[in-house]
């Protein structure tokens, strides 16, 4: 146990009162003030890291259910900025009843800005991990608030997300710095960033960087909690990404962090953040004593009303954060708006349903979402929501209100089985490529409330959804039980690495299929990291306590073709406003005006309702009006889309016998999947036909001004 005896004759024993708010710790003139939420402690101390060890002394007030505490920097125990905190809760312990108070362990602040370093493990008598210690909290100086007019605020019509991890990107850069790889100072390396400019993405979203742990089941197995869904601190930055905490100075990793955020800002990319506030790494009963469950256990979780000493879990983690109190609705947003004055331009909140949870289930109205609603600066960041969890009623895709974007799996399940062939798709397909107007338009929402994607880290990569049939997660140790078993794959006759000439071949095609189809959708496109350079998990399927070469990306071996094809499709979509509309398709026919969108059969002729419902149905062209943007005329497009298996003669049709009358009379080839390159010509009159190779997807321009 912890000596937290009383202070020697020579140093106070008592703080000045300061003040309940801010919660944290909070450095002003002349000292820090600190101030933590603890309503059922009856004495609470605040624990300092001192050159002599631990010095503990009482927090003097306590203001409703927040004490709090002065320190001046003359005060013999400070040390001022970077010094180590904690606290200890005395008072009544009954975890059967849901309330916690061990004095014996230390606690994390919930507020803490930045850890001495990661969680320390308690070991058992077999040498096997059994509990966690939290690390200190580290006392920060203010930080300068970056505000909306510091960051790029790219429209989300023009928004092309990137899906990485900080370590992952840069572990093997060859020219990061072998001290600054797989750091925030890594990411923002010239090198790094130039990549990621010139492949035409405008926002990077990173796997989570609130600091988190490595659960003690995979430290026992020699792993690690790569991704990081297990949330230490809501405040404070993963330290082990921090180049400035490896060289022993983990008081700089905020300041590391918000430096890399500038650099990425100056290079026009927003950096949207992974966050996880619906559970915690203290877990179920039984779990470690961290920080939340030791302060206001009640407050913080879901507990069970039949058994107290119980928790909900939504998440399929142990717990649940319990979002219907203030304090929790206030930890959160007081989260949200450190991340936001640091520079940060949106989140992806993953499980966002349990964020929105009331007593009777998901709430449109919840307090959590009418909070940030009503937050003159988080209304305005990107928002957007993994709209599912695992309890009853979980599944809330098209459900949040603006203006929330949603992660949109019906597209990622329907795109992946229309191109693995699979039958009776064509009429959802429709409504995927324009926007997903059956899950979005109510309410009044647009295209942008759906982020489309084809893959995320949670899943095969483009390249393995392509070459494996079947998941292979062995080496996460829980003989492949883990991970999803429906990932509609195809591996095109042959289950992972093969030296098959044409079965690469279909493989490489089929993922310019795939990318084609995202980047030419209505919505916001996500790419996950990595997919357009051909990277390979192996056929693992959840390498959440991966890290090594299974997630690093491979900056040696690169598909160079499927690279720069993403750039050239990156570059289509930001050059053709067809592609990124701000509205739904309408789909009404005015006299005298052109209709915005035609979809077409292989022989010319429009699509009908048999068509649609016809499930053999596997080819379409769509017809993009160009209209205008900023007062100028936009060039038509033509996207054509086989996914037979057999060639088509698809006619480039002029419909003048329909009464139509398309406004072109001659087609450029933009891209063709069915070819590596991206430079091949072709030029088609209209009522003329251009082959369609099976299982491809061609786009073609007509310029205004030809």
């Amino acid at each position: 146990m912890t000596d937290t005896s009383a202070l020697t004759d020579q140093q106070p024993s008592t703080l000045q009162s300061g003040q309940p708010q801010p919660l944290g710790a909070t450095r002003e003139e002349g000292g820090t003030n600190f101030a933590v939420y603890a309503p059922e402690a009856t004495r609470l101390e605040l624990c300092l890291l001192t050159p002599g060890g631990e010095r503990c002394i009482d927090l003097p007030e306590r203001t409703g259910d927040v004490w709090h505490g002065w320190l001046p920097d003359d005060h013999p125990l400070s040390s001022g900025v970077g010094q180590g905190y904690g606290y200890r809760v005395h008072g009544h312990h009954d975890p059967d009843q849901g309330v916690y108070a061990q004095p014996e362990v230390r606690l994390l602040d919930p507020y803490a800005r930045a850890l001495s370093g990661p969680e320390e493990p308690v070991l058992n008598e077999e040498g096997h991990v059994a509990s966690l210690h939290a690390p200190w909290g580290l006392v920060l100086d203010t930080s300068a608030e970056v505000t909306l007019n510091d960051k790029p605020q790219v429209p989300w019509n023009h928004t092309v997300i990137y899906e990485t991890h900080v370590r992952g990107l840069t572990m093997t850069h060859p020219d990061v710095p072998g001290e600054l790889r797989g750091t925030y100072a890594g990411l923002a390396c010239e090198p790094v960033i130039a990549y990621l400019k010139d492949l035409g993405i405008t926002a990077v979203e990173l796997l989570p960087v609130h600091a988190h742990v490595d659960d003690p089941f995979l430290r026992n197995k020699g792993l690690h909690n790569y991704w990081g869904y297990s949330t230490l601190s809501y405040f404070a930055p993963e330290p082990r990404y921090s180049a400035a905490a490896r060289a022993g100075r983990p008081q700089d990793t905020e300041a590391e962090f918000r430096d890399m955020v500038t650099k990425l800002h100056e290079a026009g990319l927003e950096v949207i953040l992974d966050v996880v506030y619906n559970h915690t790494a203290e877990g179920g009963k039984g779990g470690p004593l961290l920080s939340w469950r030791g302060l206001a256990n009640s407050t913080y979780y879901w507990l069970s009303q039949d058994d107290l000493g119980e928790y909900f879990d939504f998440t399929g983690t142990g717990n649940s954060v319990r979002m219907t109190h203030r304090r929790t609705v206030q930890m959160v947003v007081d989260s949200m708006r450190h991340w936001a004055a640091l520079g940060v331009d949106g989140f992806r909140f993953d499980l966002a349903t349990t964020l929105a949870r009331g007593e009777l289930g998901f709430d449109r109205n919840s307090n959590f979402l009418a909070a940030v609603q009503a937050d003159p600066v988080l209304s305005r960041l990107k928002l957007i929501a993994e709209p599912w969890d695992v309890g009853l009623g979980g599944y809330q895709v098209g459900n949040f209100p603006p203006p929330w974007a949603e992660w949109n799996d019906q597209y990622r399940d329907t795109v992946r089985g229309f191109w693995k062939g699979d039958e009776g798709l064509m009429s959802e397909m429709g409504y995927r490529l324009t926007g997903s107007s059956d899950i979005y338009s109510a309410g009044h929402r647009h295209p942008q409330a759906g982020v489309n994607f084809i893959t995320a880290h949670d899943g095969f990569t483009l390249r393995d959804l392509v070459s494996y049939n079947d998941k292979h997660n062995e080496a996460n140790g829980e003989e492949n039980r883990d991970g999803h078993g429906n990932n509609l794959s195809w591996n095109m006759g042959a289950e992972g690495e093969t030296d098959d000439a044409e079965i690469l071949a279909q493989r490489r095609k089929q993922q310019r299929n795939l990318l084609a189809t995202l980047l030419i959708s209505q919505g916001v496109p996500m790419l996950l990291g990595g997919d357009e350079r051909g990277r390979t998990k192996g056929g693992n399927n959840n390498t959440y306590a991966q890290d090594n070469e299974l997630n690093w990306y491979d900056w040696e071996n690169v598909d160079e073709d499927l690279l720069a094809f993403t750039r050239r499709l990156i570059e289509l979509r930001q050059q053709h406003p067809s592609f990124r509309r701000e509205r739904f398709f309408s789909g009404r026919r005015e006299e005298g005006d052109f209709p915005h969108i035609l979809w077409l059969r292989f022989d010319g002729q429009e699509m009908n309702d048999a068509d649609w419902q016809n499930p053999q149905t596997k080819s379409v062209g769509l017809f993009l009006h160009g209209g205008e943007e900023e007062g100028e005329p936009q060039d038509h497009l033509l996207v054509l889309i086989n996914a037979s298996h057999v060639d088509l003669p698809f006619n480039l049709p002029s419909l003048r016998e329909q009464g139509v009358a398309l406004p072109c009379s001659h087609w450029s080839l933009a891209l063709d999947t069915a070819q590596d390159r991206t430079d091949v010509k072709e030029e088609v009159e209209a009522d003329q036909d251009t082959n369609l190779t099976a299982r491809s997807l061609k786009i073609f321009v007509c310029r205004v001004d030809d």
